[in-house]
């Protein structure tokens, strides 16, 4: 009998045993906490989802949520964080202004059908150390408005910040008489055991950040929301306007230091404006890489395949500086640049990045770039979204049509777009689905429709039941019967 193997396993099993107890008893207080404030009304529903939001929007807090999550993520900047606190959380507000989620909210009198909206009741909100107050408000306002409790698991890095979110949630709580249970947190140490057994708890699982903690969340046995991974690609054609496609490609590259999935890793540029493209991004302080600077920053950027947390959403002055290329780094660039001619896991730079890095493709003309972008999703970023700078409208509609992916952002700041922006239509969201193609379940921006379930009263209408050539009489024309 070996009784160190006896002992490690009861160990393990007690561990378990803990964790499992634990967060019983957090899901345990936010059902009693949600049975009533699901059937509390839409404007007690609406109260909460604004005083979450009010929670991260009042400046104070949110300068202090900013500097708190750069300070210990060590990720992105504060002024950047700020504004997408701000900016994402207004926006969502905007979103669900006047949306009935409670109660009978359509009724079709033609169909005989009554939809009535219900809570789904207790959601795990997994959310990713990058936007560590952004991602979890944005879950957190959507799934109160809807009548539901949340429980958040943070990343390790970003426990901290999500703390002290759900702390400024609570006393906001307490001004409206809400009770603080329908929003809580694991407590640290965050493992993953315990995220796993939130998930399985849990009556829905939304899920953002690494793709293990979405797979994990599909695996769970829970129904679960997850997203895809991030590898944007933005087509320049010849008949942008390069002058403003380059600030605003330069404006996404470096928002918070590109730490959003939805900041460009890729730009592919039609030949004929190749060289003058290049020469706008270099005005916007992006500097090219030699092939042999190109070589040291892959060694910096990546170690075993894997990205190195040293250059993961840092400035492109300080990455420069970790790759040994002091030279670059003394010029202050904005964002870096790379050329590349493949992809996949040979051209590491064809890949996510998470990082003020761009990679430069240079295609024959339009038809030539939606192929190298086909090439580039077939590596990584399958489902996400594509970036189109052109003034021919048809071009957009060809690669909703032929690329794999759920958005395509035209003529826009690419990571400010796809999320939701105040001169677009897109849901306000910092979670975008990325359809089949990405292996996930819808291909919509997250958004307060997924917090929901809908109850449909069927009534009796009068019945119709057509001939069968109603239906079937363009067949039987043009092949027969």
């Amino acid at each position: 009998m070996n009784v160190r193997a006896t002992e490690a396993e009861a160990t393990h099993a007690n561990a378990h045993s803990e964790v499992e107890r634990v967060v019983a008893s957090l899901v345990a207080r936010a059902r009693a906490a949600q049975r009533g404030f699901e059937v509390a009304g839409q404007d007690v529903l609406d109260a909460a989802a604004d005083a979450a939001a009010w929670a991260i929007m009042e400046p104070a807090r949110n300068r202090q949520l900013a500097e708190l999550a750069v300070r210990d993520t060590g990720l992105g900047n504060a002024d950047d964080k700020f504004r997408k606190n701000y900016r994402k959380t207004l926006g969502l507000l905007r979103d669900l202004r006047g949306q009935k989620t409670t109660g009978v909210i359509a009724r079709h009198e033609a169909t005989g059908i009554v939809e009535i909206a219900r809570a789904v009741g207790v959601v795990a909100a997994i959310t990713p150390s990058t936007n560590p107050a952004a991602t979890p408000i944005n879950k957190i306002v959507n799934a109160l408005k809807c009548g539901n409790a949340v429980i958040v698991a943070p990343s390790p890095k970003g426990y901290s910040s999500c703390a002290l979110l759900i702390e400024f949630i609570h006393a906001q709580f307490a001004r409206v008489g809400l009770a603080a249970d329908l929003v809580q947190m694991l407590p640290a140490p965050i493992s993953k055991a315990a995220t796993s057994e939130l998930m399985r708890q849990c009556d829905l699982v939304v899920a953002t950040g690494s793709q293990a903690n979405v797979r994990m969340a599909y695996a769970s046995g829970t129904p679960a929301f997850g997203v895809g991974a991030g590898n944007v690609a933005s087509i320049v054609t010849a008949s942008a306007d390069l002058h403003d496609a380059a600030h605003k490609i330069a404006r996404s590259k470096t928002f918070d230091n590109a730490t959003s999935c939805s900041s460009e890793n890729s730009v592919v540029i039609e030949d004929a404006v190749y060289a003058d493209m290049l020469a706008e991004l270099t005005a916007c302080g992006g500097v090219m890489l030699d092939a042999a600077q190109k070589a040291q920053l892959q060694g910096a950027l990546w170690s075993n395949g894997k990205l190195s947390a040293h250059c993961t959403a840092r400035s492109a002055t300080a990455i420069a500086r970790a790759a040994g290329l002091d030279d670059i780094a003394a010029r202050e660039p904005a964002f870096l640049m790379v050329e590349e001619t493949g992809f996949g896991a040979d051209y590491p730079f064809s890949g996510e990045k998470l990082a003020p890095v761009l990679t430069v493709y240079r295609a024959e003309n339009f038809d030539a770039a939606a192929d190298i972008v086909r090439g580039i999703y077939g590596y990584m970023g399958a489902g996400h979204s594509v970036g189109l700078h052109s003034s021919d409208s048809g071009q957009a509609e060809q690669l909703g049509l032929t690329l794999p992916v759920a958005r395509v952002i035209v003529n826009q700041a690419h990571c400010l777009a796809t999320g939701g922006n105040f001169d677009n239509g897109l849901p306000f969201s910092l979670s975008m689905g990325c359809g089949t193609w990405g292996r996930n379940n819808f291909s919509s921006n997250l958004n307060f429709q997924q917090y929901l379930n809908i109850t449909r009263v069927a009534y009796p209408i009068e019945e119709h039941v057509p001939e069968l050539d109603d239906v079937l009489g363009d067949f039987f024309v043009r092949y027969g019967k």
